[in-house]
C-alpha cells in the first residue's frame, strides 16, 4: 500500500473509501489533486474542522494538492440535519463567515511549489447556473430513491419531513465534485464519515457525465472515552478563531483531555511520527500525572492555530497560577480569558471599599471556591487558601487594589489544583 496510506491506516484516519486499491496505485504515479469542503455555518472553524485540515496537510507533505473549498453557496443551503431543520442564514452573513473561514484556512497550507494548495469557493460557480439546464444536465442523475436512503433524510422523514432546499443539498456538493474535477483535475473528495452519502453522489455524477473513474476517503467522527461529545467544554465549541475560544482555553482543552484518549487524539491530530508518538503513549501511561501525551498535543496545535508566541504565554500563564512562575509576567490579556474559564467572581467598584477588596473568606465563596463561610474559615485555617500564589493565614485578609494583576485580577487557589478568579469591572 502508498506509504501514506499505510500511515492513515496506522492513525485510524481511514473510515471508508471507494476503492482504496485503486487510490493506492494513483497516489504511487505521482502527485494527486484532492479536496475538503468547510461550508460557513459558523463564523469560525472548530476541532473537527481541524481533523480535515490535518489530513490536508499530510496529503500535501507528500507532494499531493490540496484544494481547500469555502461553501459560499453550499452554506447558504445546509447539509441535512438528523434533528431537524436549519435557519437558514442571510446572505451577507454566509457571505462574511466564507471570508472568515477563507482566512483561517489560508494559514495552514503552502501555496508554493509544485503542491502548492489553492482556494476555492463553490459560489464562483453556482450563482450563474441555469436552473432549467442544472435540472437537465445535472439532476437527471440522481436517483431520488437513493437519496433517500441517506441516514439524515431518512431520519428527517420518519419525523418532520424535509425540505427541498435541504433534499437538494446533495446534489451542489457533487456538482462541486464535478466542476473541480473539471477545471483542477481533482480525483480525490476527503471529508468526516458522516459525508459518505455526499462525496459517494459527487464520485457517481463523474463517471456518469465524464465516464471518469475518481476517489472517495472518508475519516472516523471523533469520540471521546467518557462518552461527552469531542471538542465540546462546559463553555461551548472549541473553536479555533481566538476571539470565540481563547488560545489559553485552546491549549487547556488538550492539556486536560482524559487520559484514555490520548493515543487516539495523538495518531489523527498530531504531526509527528509513529515514532515518536508511540514513546509519548508510552510516556502518558507509565508516569499520567506528567501528561507527556496531553503537553505534546496543546503544545503542538496551539503553535499551529494561534501561533508560538500565544503558544508560550498560555504555557506560562498556566505555570504561573499553579505556583509554578510569576503571575505579574501574564499580561492582561492573557489572565482574562483564562480566570474566566475557571469559577470566578466579577466585582463592582462598589465592593471595594477604603481601596481594599471583600475579605478572603468571602471570595472564596463568591468565586464557588468553597460552598460556605464556614468551608472557608477552615481552607484557610488548614493552610489551603491562597491569593496570587501566596499562602492566607488570616481568614479577615482583604486584598488591596495594589495586589490586583495587571490592575483587574487575582488569582484564588484552593488547594494545589483547585482555581479560581476574581475579575474587578466588566
Amino acid at each position: 500500500m502508498n506509504p501514506l496510506l499505510e500511515d492513515l491506516a496506522w492513525r485510524g484516519l481511514i473510515a471508508q473509501s471507494t476503492d482504496i486499491e485503486a487510490l493506492s496505485h494513483e497516489l504511487d504515479e505521482g502527485p494527486t489533486t484532492f479536496y475538503v469542503g468547510f461550508d460557513p455555518t459558523a463564523p469560525s472553524l472548530h476541532l473537527g474542522n481541524l481533523l480535515q485540515i490535518q489530513t490536508m496537510r499530510r496529503f500535501q507533505a507528500h507532494g499531493h494538492r490540496p484544494l481547500a473549498l469555502v461553501g459560499g453557496a453550499t452554506g447558504l443551503i445546509g447539509d441535512p440535519k438528523m434533528t431537524g431543520e436549519r435557519t437558514l442564514n442571510p446572505a451577507d452573513v454566509v457571505e462574511e463567515w466564507a471570508s472568515r473561514l477563507r482566512r483561517e484556512l489560508q494559514g495552514f497550507f503552502s501555496f508554493d511549489g509544485p503542491a502548492a494548495a489553492r482556494m476555492v469557493n463553490n459560489y464562483d460557480w453556482t450563482q450563474g447556473v441555469d436552473v432549467i439546464e442544472f435540472l437537465r444536465d445535472i439532476g437527471k442523475h440522481f436517483s431520488v430513491n437513493r437519496m433517500l436512503d441517506r441516514e439524515a433524510v431518512a431520519a428527517r422523514l420518519a419525523g418532520e419531513g424535509i425540505s427541498f432546499t435541504e433534499f437538494s443539498y446533495q446534489v451542489l456538493q457533487s456538482f462541486d465534485y464535478l466542476q473541480l474535477f473539471r477545471a483542477h483535475g481533482c480525483h480525490l473528495q476527503m471529508g468526516g464519515s458522516d459525508q459518505w452519502g455526499n462525496i459517494t453522489a459527487g464520485v457517481d455524477l463523474i463517471r456518469r457525465v465524464e465516464g471518469a473513474h475518481v476517489h472517495a476517503l472518508t475519516t472516523p467522527l471523533v469520540t471521546k472515552s467518557d462518552g461527552t461529545k469531542f471538542g465540546k467544554t462546559e463553555s461551548g465549541t472549541v473553536w479555533l478563531d481566538p476571539q470565540m475560544t481563547s488560545p489559553y482555553a485552546f491549549f487547556q482543552f488538550w492539556l486536560n483531555a482524559d487520559d484514555r484518549d490520548i493515543p487516539t487524539y495523538l495518531r489523527l491530530y498530531s504531526m509527528r511520527g509513529r515514532e515518536e508518538i508511540e514513546s509519548l503513549e508510552a510516556a502518558t501511561a507509565a508516569q499520567p500525572h506528567l501528561r507527556a501525551g496531553q503537553r505534546a498535543l496543546a503544545e503542538e496545535l496551539t503553535t499551529l492555530v494561534h501561533g508560538p508566541r500565544a503558544t508560550e504565554a498560555v504555557a506560562d500563564a498556566a505555570r504561573a497560577l499553579f505556583g509554578q512562575g510569576e503571575l505579574s509576567d501574564v499580561p492582561g490579556e492573557v489572565l482574562d480569558p483564562a480566570l474566566r474559564e475557571v469559577p470566578h467572581a466579577i466585582l463592582g467598584e462598589a465592593d471595594i471599599t477604603e481601596d481594599r477588596l471583600p475579605d478572603v473568606v468571602d471570595l472564596l465563596v463568591r468565586t464557588g471556591l468553597c460552598p460556605s463561610r464556614g468551608a472557608a474559615r477552615r481552607a484557610v485555617g488548614e493552610g489551603g487558601a491562597y491569593v496570587n500564589n501566596v499562602r492566607v493565614e488570616d481568614e479577615g485578609h482583604r486584598p488591596s487594589r495594589g495586589d490586583l494583576l495587571a490592575g483587574r485580577y487575582l488569582v484564588l487557589r484552593r488547594g494545589k489544583k483547585t482555581l479560581g478568579g476574581v475579575i474587578v469591572g466588566p
